[in-house]
């Protein structure tokens, strides 16, 4: 490969990152503004929500095509191709989020007309713990810090934790009174989908352990990243 090549090829790399790196922008403040609508039930700020999804679709498109015109461009080195195959993987994991914080925002839309009570579950919580993990995992990609990545996979626990705590929680309240079984409904969908923003951190999580040590750590296998 020539210098002139290199060098174009290099600058496409960088654009992958940048663009990933605005994505993730894009995720975390979907998700902040998902709950909020959940939690104040405001209509205004559940369709900024959407609104980042669509942005979030548009994006994803195209840093596909970005990664796919890389890997036509040349054979990279395998480093490189790990890099461009995470990113890949990370797109479609950020696109997932942006579904979920969706998700989250029709709960707070069909809660409008609905009752306020306050429910025995601390969702703000569990949104900052998932939210945070999203954090962590792109701050780790962005390093190319395998360890951070590493944190990343054992944090995802404590969110499962929360999801079965409020799936219980939810299960009992609707027992002892059916006339909340709606609200209870909607923050146990509330809380399956802050479980699966975590589950996406933890997925680019392992695609960054995947580049930056060439180890394959799904499905539990994380001592194979030290």
């Amino acid at each position: 490969m020539n210098v002139m090549t290199r060098s174009k090829f290099q600058s496409g790399l960088d654009e992958l990152r940048d663009r990933l790196t605005e994505m993730s922008i894009t995720a975390d403040r979907s998700i902040e503004l998902a709950v909020e609508a959940y939690l104040a039930r405001d209509r205004g700020v559940a369709e900024q929500v959407f609104k980042l999804e669509r942005d979030t679709n548009t994006s994803q498109r195209e840093v596909d095509q970005l990664a796919i015109d890389l890997l036509a461009m040349q054979q990279p080195m395998a480093v490189d191709l790990r890099f461009i195959t995470a990113c890949m993987k990370i797109n479609a994991d950020l696109e997932r989020v942006a579904d979920q914080a969706a998700n989250i925002a029709q709960c707070a839309l069909a809660e409008l007309n609905s009752e306020k009570i306050e429910l025995p579950v601390d969702m703000a919580r569990m949104a900052t713990t998932a939210a945070g993990m999203i954090r962590r995992a792109l701050d780790s990609f962005m390093a190319g810090d395998a360890e951070l990545a590493q944190a990343v996979l054992i944090m995802d626990d404590v969110v499962d934790r929360m999801n079965k705590e409020v799936f219980v929680s939810m299960a009992s309240l609707m027992r002892s009174n059916p006339a909340v079984v709606d609200r209870a409904l909607g923050a146990v969908v509330v809380a399956r989908n802050l479980e699966r923003i975590a589950d996406h951190a933890t997925n680019i999580a392992e695609d960054v352990i995947y580049w930056v040590k060439g180890k394959d750590v799904r499905h539990g296998a994380i001592q194979q990243a030290v």
